[in-house]
């Protein structure tokens, strides 16, 4: 019998989000249809049944000293790990493990553990947005990126809430079998083809507020739509059948910015996910909007304090750093 690519311990306690556990399990699980299974183990601190924050029971944990040797450890969240200090033994099982394991990530508040652990000190992480201050608070000299899908800082991997942990396990099942296979398990699971670590937690389509007059509902969807189309003041305007000066008004009024910024954001986003695919910076500045490769670095520079080609080196997919600049 040939021996899995990866044993992978899952860290769990009780309070644990059950979907930082069974969401990266099942990508795991579902790459051995495409690539050499995963073996896939439950590890607390003391073994035995785990309760999660939703009330179902994870049996059959091992306690870290029986799990054996771990190529991954994966630390999974909850919300308790980021409103009161983490106890001793659950810091114990994860360290022990960590120190033996050849990869170690976190999902959500996971973070939280490693961070503890000293395992974060002058590295880059993430966490859920919600919790992004508390971690950054509480230990001042992890690199807090908080608008990050997931981080990969040396041999740690750290992601965002709850779904991200997807995200996360199918850049591991890229890291280890490929882009194909990773492709692969995100259409058996009907989900996002992998969204790249450096996406947004929130695009402006998501943090925008909902706007409560239709005819600045029906402008935003348009925009988001075609972001790279002429989206002038006057534009905006006369498809919204109001005046430039109502526009602005009613952008001021409900969603708290000039049309001009939530524009450039919109734009911005779209850049973002072209790098990450691949596209080189000229076209992630055409099909944006943005229209220049200066104009582009400008706004990476001002909004994320960086270029676009550093932008897609830390973030993107092997496939997408090969790509031109």
């Amino acid at each position: 019998m040939t021996r899995p690519l990866h044993r992978v311990g899952f860290v769990v306690f009780d309070g644990v989000t059950m979907l930082d556990v069974s969401g990266p399990s099942e990508v795991l699980h579902q790459a051995g249809r495409v690539a050499p299974a995963y073996e896939l183990v439950l590890v607390s601190p003391r073994g035995g049944p785990v309760t999660t924050a939703a009330g179902l029971v994870l049996g059959g944990t091992s306690a870290a000293a029986d799990a054996g040797p771990l190529d991954t450890v994966v630390v999974a969240g909850g919300d308790r790990l980021a409103q009161q200090p983490v106890e001793q033994e659950l810091l114990d099982a994860a360290g022990a493990l960590a120190d033996r394991a050849g990869r170690v990530a976190s999902v959500c508040t996971g973070a939280f553990v490693l961070a503890a652990l000293g395992l974060l000190d002058g590295r880059r992480a993430t966490t859920h947005w919600r919790h992004a201050g508390t971690l950054a608070r509480a230990y001042p000299r992890v690199r807090v990126e908080p608008d990050a899908i997931h981080v990969r800082d040396g041999r740690y991997v750290t992601s965002a809430g709850i779904s991200a942990g997807i995200d996360l396990s199918l850049a591991l099942v890229e890291e280890d079998h490929g882009a194909d296979a990773a492709r692969a398990v995100a259409r058996e699971l009907v989900v996002f083809l992998q969204r790249p670590g450096g996406q947004s937690q929130f695009s402006a389509a998501l943090s925008t507020p909902p706007a409560r007059s239709d005819p600045l509902r029906s402008l935003l969807a348009a925009v988001v739509a075609d972001p790279a189309a002429d989206h002038s003041l006057a534009d905006m305007a006369a498809r919204a059948a109001v005046s430039a000066r109502h526009l602005t008004r009613l952008f001021r009024t409900e969603l708290g910015t000039t049309p001009a910024r939530w524009l450039e954001q919109v734009r911005l986003d779209r850049a973002r996910q072209l790098l990450l695919e691949g596209h080189s910076v000229t076209v992630a500045a055409q099909g944006s909007g943005l229209g220049s490769d200066e104009t582009l670095r400008r706004v990476f520079a001002r909004r994320l304090g960086t270029t676009p080609t550093e932008y897609r080196a830390r973030f993107g997919s092997a496939a997408a750093q090969e790509a031109p600049r």
